[in-house]
């Protein structure tokens, strides 16, 4: 189980990388790196998935600068962060609070 602290030093500490992926939907989405910055030290993990592949990961909810909610993926591993992807959730798929995930038939 992981916990938002060693991610945040981790974090501060350089040890994250952005994968394509990451890099490809932060334009798409025109998500600003520093509202990244801002979501993981200041978010909260809602999710964590142990039997991630290849990695274990969470997802934190944070708020960007202009106060909308964000959503970041970070896989880990014992050397460094891995930044999976980032996206505003909607209320489509999430509950008005953005960390619990609706049912959808």
């Amino acid at each position: 189980m992981y916990d938002i602290e060693s991610i945040q030093a981790q974090y501060a500490s350089h040890a994250a990388e952005y994968s394509q992926h990451f890099r490809i939907r932060m334009k798409e989405r025109n998500i600003k790196f520093a509202d990244v910055r801002m979501v993981i030290q200041s978010g909260e993990i809602i999710e964590q998935d142990l039997q991630d592949i290849p990695n274990p990961s969470v997802l934190i909810l944070g708020y960007t600068r202009d106060n909308k909610p964000l959503h970041v993926a970070i896989g880990m591993d014992d050397a460094k962060l891995v930044l999976i992807t980032a996206y505003f959730p909607n209320l489509i798929r999430w509950e008005s609070d953005y960390k619990t995930r609706k049912v959808v038939d």
